[in-house]
């Protein structure tokens, strides 16, 4: 079995063994005519189900065989013009490679000792995001496994200050178990359900989360929101944080940054900017001053394996002020002891709440150091482009409604028939009408519900999708919704 071992003695079956994987893949990209088989559930599970784990092909080939039947056939393959649905972006090659290289060397970015080069490297980066952002000189921050992950961690922090700040000015000893029942995060109605998890595992409860409305253009409501953090004052509460948008997963809107940050100070509260989705206008050669207000925020997530092209996973959560992520600092004897930040050894486990953590950043690393970020832009530039000519389509298409026009490179609308017909049988026949679509596979597009009806969501994040790939799509959903409606009449009738 040691000759599986990746080593200096295996190096050549190295070699041979992933450049069949990189061709049989190779192949696949080459040859998808669509974005999915349609394959159901029922299909494949049976097939993953029978297969005997604890009896090995032993032939690498033979495995592979196996994982075009279970994987490859009918994975969903976002690289596919007519992709449309979640925050998928295709991926760059120069980010492909670097995923090889990491999971070869297999670094563990916790310490020093473990990833020499890689610690650097990371470190590089977020200094490089840090100053696109404008955070300023005491900036900091980590690669993280994604937005969620990145909005737990800003808000831990959060938490942790309001409760050092409470305990600082009461008048008498103050435990943090008294504080944290006064706490409360202010967010628009339209952010992350990620807001509302972090305040429940952070022992606060959803209940401790605040809502705001938005307006017509699904920004958050300032007005609302300097109502609110008034209200919490009065009441004797803590505005702990106040969690602005930029790009909400449902419509892209971009909340006021500069107004959000203005109230925030006032308010000696927490601004943190969730710019998952919308961080790859930091790089947009047109578009950069649609974050303008972002460079006050305390703390920022960004999603690189959203707008910048590259694999899952690749994100990262940025502070202000470094000494805060402190809070997340712990020092163990055998990992990480006091005397290696003494000594001034980096290592990034006294910044992050993971331990083990891959060399996510070299994918970004090879990208920028071959494309560049102006590269990098033009390409999100395009999708932007992209949905807006795909609102004034849907805009113009009388079997449609469209909500709001786009800031960033999300539709949402609906399909609405001609004829008066009851509201609930339109929403099921815009549901019929994605799960058959997606059925087909011929197209994957997303859903949502906008004030509780049903609605259809494209996500634009592929340059090579085209304005034709969007009007064949919407004559394909038109197509599954007025058969539905047409059979569901009829046995009516």
């Amino acid at each position: 079995m040691r000759s599986h071992l990746l080593n200096e003695t295996t190096a050549e079956l190295y070699r041979r063994s992933v450049t069949e994987g990189v061709e049989r893949v190779a192949a696949k990209l080459a040859s998808t005519q669509r974005p999915h088989t349609g394959i159901s559930v029922d299909e494949l599970a049976p097939v993953v189900n029978g297969i005997d784990l604890d009896r090995p092909l032993e032939d690498p080939a033979a495995v592979l065989d196996e994982l075009e039947e279970v994987y490859l056939r009918d994975a969903v393959y976002f690289h596919h013009p007519r992709y449309l649905g979640h925050l998928n972006c295709p991926v760059v090659i120069p980010a492909v490679l670097g995923e090889a290289v990491l999971s070869a060397v297999n670094s563990s970015l916790d310490t020093w000792d473990q990833s020499i080069g890689g610690t650097l490297i990371e470190r590089r980066l977020i200094d490089w995001t840090a100053a696109r952002i404008g955070l300023g000189p005491d900036a900091d921050g980590i690669f993280t496994s994604g937005g969620s992950q990145s909005n737990f961690h800003s808000l831990l922090l959060a938490r942790d200050e309001a409760c050092r700040k409470a305990v600082q000015a009461a008048d008498r000893p103050l435990a943090k178990s008294e504080v944290l029942p006064r706490l409360r995060i202010f967010t628009s109605e339209a952010s992350h359900f990620s807001v509302k998890k972090s305040a429940a595992m952070l022992g606060m409860g959803y209940e401790a989360v605040i809502a705001v409305p938005v307006d017509r253009n699904r920004r958050m409501d300032t007005s609302v929101l300097a109502l609110e953090l008034e209200e919490c004052a009065s009441e004797g509460l803590i505005p702990m944080a106040v969690v602005a948008t930029a790009g909400t997963t449902d419509f892209g809107s971009i909340d006021p940054l500069p107004e959000i940050a203005r109230l925030a100070a006032e308010h000696g509260t927490w601004m943190h900017v969730d710019a998952a989705y919308g961080c790859g206008l930091l790089v947009s050669p047109t578009r950069r001053h649609l974050l303008d207000g972002i460079e006050h925020a305390d703390s920022v997530t960004v999603d690189y394996h959203k707008s910048f092209f590259q694999p899952v996973s690749s994100s990262a959560m940025l502070v202000r002020n470094r000494d805060t992520l402190k809070h997340a600092t712990y020092h163990a004897d055998y990992l990480n002891p006091r005397r290696m930040a003494e000594e001034r050894i980096p290592n990034q486990v006294d910044k992050s709440i993971q331990t083990t953590r891959r060399f996510d950043a070299l994918k970004l690393w090879m990208t920028l150091r071959t494309m560049g970020a102006d590269g990098i832009g033009s390409l999100f530039d395009e999708v932007v482009d992209l949905a807006a000519a795909g609102w004034d389509i849907i805009d113009a298409d009388p079997r449609y409604e469209v909500v709001v026009r786009p800031q960033i490179s999300t539709l949402v609308f609906r399909y609405v028939p001609a004829d008066d017909v009851r509201p609930d049988l339109v929403d099921e026949a815009n549901l019929h009408a994605r799960k058959a679509l997606f059925a087909s596979g011929e197209a994957v597009v997303a859903g949502t519900k906008v004030d509780g009806r049903q609605y259809l969501k494209f996500t634009l994040l592929n340059p090579q999708t085209t304005t034709a790939d969007i009007a064949a799509v919407l004559d394909l959903l038109a197509s599954h919704a007025e058969q539905y409606l047409g059979e569901s009449l009829a046995v009516v009738s």
